[in-house]
């Protein structure tokens, strides 16, 4: 018989503690703490390709995009969590002395095999919860498709969907755009 492994609860401070000097990034689910695996060279590019779009269509104005060594703060009413999304873009910044950003208007997550599940599901119900979130964007590793969640004059969200390499996600919001044939730059389908 095998023993039960006993989970350490953490609290925010001793996690954000960690995190400034751990060598792999974890998320934080309400004290539960996960290691983040290693992203794919695909995922990496599209990645890189969404942080280039999004930082030239800002330039100038008052929104910054943040890659994903930033994470975002979401306070649930059962608990705090922490995400690390692939972009966001922040016009209510937090203090450049914290680690996290909390007020995000935009994030972008990049879809693959091992993430779709989790990001679908349990990262989006969260990220929904952000009361300054305004577009929730997911990119698909394969094949040209942006799915967006906008949130409307009611404070809902609506679903839109973007496929094809002439197509552009309007950014109104933070007064810029997407284009997926910049999101998906230099990748072979």
């Amino acid at each position: 018989m095998t023993a039960v492994p006993k989970h350490h609860h953490l609290g925010i401070e001793e996690y954000l503690a960690g995190e400034l000097t751990s060598e792999t990034k974890h998320e934080y689910l309400g004290g539960a703490v996960h290691a983040m695996a290693g992203a794919s060279n695909r995922h990496n590019e599209i990645s890189s390709n969404i942080m280039v779009s999004l930082g030239s269509g800002l330039r100038g104005k008052s929104c910054r995009v943040f890659n994903s060594d930033t994470k975002v703060r979401i306070e649930l009413t059962s608990q705090t969590r922490f995400y690390y999304p692939d972009a966001m873009v922040v016009c209510q910044k937090s203090q450049d002395s914290e680690q996290f950003q909390q007020w995000p208007a935009v994030i972008v997550e990049v879809l693959s095999d091992s993430t779709r599940r989790t990001d679908l599901t349990e990262k989006k119900e969260a990220y929904l919860t952000i009361p300054s979130l305004k577009v929730l964007i997911f990119v698909e590793s394969d094949e040209p498709l942006v799915l967006v969640h906008r949130r409307g004059p009611s404070g809902g969200f609506t679903r839109e969907e973007y496929f094809g390499l002439e197509k552009s996600v309007p950014l109104p919001e933070v007064e810029t755009e997407l284009k997926l044939a910049e999101i998906y730059e230099r990748v072979e389908f």
